[in-house]
């Protein structure tokens, strides 16, 4: 229970479970779809947004997977990080799986990032790599997605598990974007390709430390890496040069890469001094337990704008 609790704080994206409608019952307005599927014998949640683009060009578009923080849910990260209007904005497709219930009352969703997080996604080696591979493979069968720009981008828990899906799944993510989470890996990253990663992170983040450590607010006092040693493993791979550059600073953040990449490799890192653990230009996440967001910028913007300059060689 002690873990369980640490996920509300880690996350702070605490909401009960949601029913999934019937989508063969939907309105014509609606344009969140809820949906299922079936992986390693279980029953996996997802919901699909699709832009008022979709239905009025026969193009493929890009699809973003947006991965919820531990303890939250797809519906309530697609309200937290309002990615949906980026998407209706933009033309693209985001679709928001639910990590797999913990027991207990709460029934908290997490991810199998590796070491981190939850009894039955962690602690049972939940397969949400394979999961999210499965997905990719029934949205493209099923939507007008362009292969080569699929990305993933994710909050806290959804942050660790795309640094998971860059290493153990390039052959099908263009990109990922992380969001106030590092690499909880419990083997070596061995990616046969390395993909560009865009990192955000506060300096006021006390769940998930920008610079390593136990968090304040982690009650069972689990142990981070920090956003710098988990971007340089990436770098490593890449052949950037070892050390980070600052590129611009403000007021409210700063940004950093790792130069001179092989194959035009990026990695940006791009450190606040607002926020703390959330979603920069998105809504609270808990009113009594979150942080505010940071007003430094808006992470659907600087988030989107990177995935569009990268898609798949």
């Amino acid at each position: 229970m002690t873990k369980l609790l640490t996920l509300v704080l880690l996350a702070n994206t605490l909401l009960p479970p949601y029913p999934v409608p019937d989508p063969f019952t939907r309105r014509e307005a609606q344009t969140t779809l809820a949906d299922t599927l079936r992986h390693a014998g279980q029953t996996r949640l997802y919901s699909v947004h699709l832009p008022p683009a979709y239905s009025k060009t026969t193009s493929q578009l890009a699809l973003i997977i947006a991965l919820h923080g531990g303890g939250g849910s797809g519906q309530q990260f697609e309200k937290q990080s309002g990615l949906s209007n980026k998407a209706d904005q933009e033309g693209f497709i985001v679709v928001y799986p639910d990590g797999r219930q913990n027991p207990g009352i709460l029934g908290l969703r997490t991810w199998n990032a590796g070491a981190c997080c939850g009894q039955i996604a962690s602690g049972n080696q939940t397969d949400d790599v394979g999961f999210i591979s499965k997905l990719i493979d029934k949205l493209s069968a099923s939507y007008r997605i362009d292969p080569k720009r699929v990305y993933a981008t994710g909050h806290s828990n959804g942050a660790m598990l795309c640094y998971r899906l860059a290493c153990e799944l390039p052959d099908k993510l263009a990109a990922i974007a992380a969001n106030s989470g590092t690499m909880q890996l419990t083997t070596a990253c061995q990616p046969n390709r390395v993909m560009p990663i865009l990192h955000v992170h506060s300096r006021l983040d006390r769940n998930v430390p920008h610079d390593g450590g136990i968090g304040s607010r982690s009650i069972n006092r689990q142990w981070n890496p920090s956003a710098d040693s988990t971007l340089s493993v990436f770098a490593k791979l890449a052949n950037c040069q070892t050390e980070k550059q600052l590129v611009r600073t403000t007021v409210t953040y700063s940004v950093y890469q790792w130069p001179n990449c092989d194959s035009r490799t990026s990695i940006q890192y791009y450190l606040t001094n607002d926020g703390g653990h959330s979603w920069p230009g998105g809504v609270k996440a808990v009113r009594r337990l979150g942080d505010l967001p940071s007003d430094a910028f808006a992470n659907n913007d600087l988030i989107w704008a990177f995935f569009k300059a990268h898609s798949m060689p």
